[in-house]
């Protein structure tokens, strides 16, 4: 199965974010991930719905919206007015994913569940025939260039089993220290989206890094 890669734009110049977006597509990038940040939830602010808005229309993959925040049912409408394809809530923030889940996906947007380095992969089974995209964090969530978790990939590969098990195909994505090195890693184990920043930012060959990415998965 071909990995997919989504390039996080936390990593990308903001000075010329279109440009920078769009080079990333032309590498092989899938998707682009979008880090909302509240300095709530997470100790650090990013960008909101209007960044988002800036690239509707102007980018030819799916934008997936990965909300660390505090309260996200109450802004999911802006964030699907802003062109959101995906749009992604912790499961450490919300009360009632359910309900979560289904606001998300009655303003026509797919459904996302994201979590913590240290939170159990249990927590999504009640609600895995509503979710298309789980998104593990491989680092905390908050600030981009941390080094790699290995504790996540046995949760990964756990999770996986369980989904073929039941005939489930969600993205399968990881967050976090993504490069030639760790992505393999989590590719065995199940993962079928990369998600990775200043892997793909700050490489000096961007297509060369992407493809790096995505040979993770040849032979598998």
């Amino acid at each position: 199965m071909p990995i997919k890669v989504s390039a996080s734009i936390l990593s990308a110049d903001f000075g010329d974010l279109l440009k920078d977006a769009r080079q990333a597509i032309e590498a092989g990038c899938d998707m682009l991930h979008m880090d909302v940040m509240d300095g709530h939830f997470v100790p650090n602010i990013s960008f909101g719905a209007p960044v988002i808005a800036s690239l509707k229309g102007k980018v030819n993959v799916p934008l997936d919206t990965h909300l660390m925040i505090e309260n996200a049912e109450k802004y999911i409408p802006d964030f699907v007015k802003a062109g959101s394809t995906y749009i992604l809530f912790h499961a450490e923030a919300i009360e009632n994913p359910q309900s979560t889940i289904h606001l998300i996906k009655q303003d026509g947007c797919r459904a996302g569940m994201v979590l913590n380095p240290t939170t159990s992969e249990e927590v999504l089974k009640p609600f895995m025939k509503d979710l298309d995209y789980i998104l593990f964090m491989s680092v905390w969530p908050g600030f981009s260039g941390q080094s790699f978790i290995p504790d996540v990939v046995p949760k990964i590969a756990r999770f996986s089993k369980w989904c073929r098990e039941e005939g489930l195909f969600p993205e399968i994505a990881v967050d976090g220290g993504m490069n030639a090195k760790t992505a393999p890693l989590v590719v065995e184990a199940g993962a079928t989206l990369l998600v990775a920043g200043n892997a793909v930012f700050k490489a000096p060959n961007r297509l060369e890094a992407v493809e790096a990415l995505k040979s993770a998965g040849k032979g598998r």
